[in-house]
């Protein structure tokens, strides 16, 4: 009750109100200055491209154009591409957290000989790597990976250092709660899945982001694996109109042609490729909260 009465808005004194102001002021402040540059970023990509290299970025600009985002989607293989890249990110995001998991939990038990010795050899591959050639030898022709999307989905299975970060955050939780588990007959797996991954949603939902960031911004194995465009993905395919727009801008400085829009091609890239931050932060945001919360509780 007392509690209540101090926290009541009737209660708050003058200082009080005003601390208040300020920081929603300073909160509304930092936000638009976060706002301000994706602000500028999307509109530059709007506008035509003559008009931005004579004014520069402007929250209104003189002249407004499509030409940008016709450049990218005019390409057939753009649809094809979007695809293969929601489906490698949902997948890929969706069976690398559910072997991170099993794998953490594993090693967090220390019921599980030789656990340590099965950490280093995850430990050692952070410290060294096999590198390019042995890598491609590996997936092309013992692993046979070559145009199927499994290329896509293997190699970032599971990360060492993410593994690690959850084991640890599993082993924070008390092993009462396990035990009291398994005298009620619940096995590991069960354990797991209704027990230990429900207290850790905070830690789940940024691995998750994590993974589903790395998974939609994989170009490089389309560069290499890959001789379908059908199954190439979104980065590599911008990547590729990116280059080859940049060609045709230095044959144009040469032959007088007309001029692409380089410029605002690459601005219109960063909106269309920045989709999964939109759309799955604000999914995950209580989560980080919620992590922040518990966090200051236990301390």
């Amino acid at each position: 009750m007392a509690k209540e009465l101090r926290e009541s808005p009737l209660l708050q004194t003058r200082g009080d109100k005003t601390l208040g102001v300020i920081f929603r002021v300073t909160i509304l402040a930092f936000s638009a200055f976060c706002t301000l540059p994706f602000l500028l970023v999307l509109i530059a990509s709007l506008t035509d491209e003559a008009t931005l290299v004579r004014e520069g970025y402007r929250i209104i600009p003189s002249m407004w154009s499509l030409e940008a985002y016709k450049a990218i989607f005019s390409s057939s293989t753009i649809p094809d591409a979007y695809a293969i890249t929601v489906f490698i990110t949902v997948a890929g995001t969706f069976m690398s957290m559910l072997v991170t998991s099993m794998l953490s939990y594993s090693l967090s038990c220390k019921q599980l000989r030789y656990r340590n010795i099965i950490a280093f050899f995850f430990y050692f591959t952070i410290l060294f790597q096999g590198g390019l050639v042995p890598t491609y030898v590996l997936i092309s022709k013992y692993l046979r990976l070559r145009n199927t999307l499994w290329v896509y989905l293997l190699p970032y299975m599971v990360s060492p250092w993410y593994m690690f970060l959850l084991r640890n955050f599993f082993s924070d939780i008390p092993a009462e709660l396990k035990e009291s588990a398994k005298l009620d007959g619940a096995n590991d797996a069960r354990i797991l899945f209704q027990l230990i991954l429900p207290l850790s949603l905070p830690a789940l939902a940024t691995f998750t982001l994590f993974y589903a960031l790395a998974y939609w911004g994989i170009w490089m194995e389309s560069m290499l694996y890959m001789d379908d465009k059908h199954l190439y993905t979104l980065q590599y395919i911008i990547m590729s109109i990116i280059r080859n727009l940049t060609a045709s801008t230095e044959l144009a400085d040469v032959g007088g042609s007309v001029v692409p829009p380089t410029y605002t091609i690459r601005l219109a890239t960063a909106m269309v490729t920045i989709g999964p931050i939109i759309f799955l932060y604000p999914f995950l945001q209580k989560y980080f909260v919620g992590g922040l919360k518990v966090g200051g509780v236990k301390g």
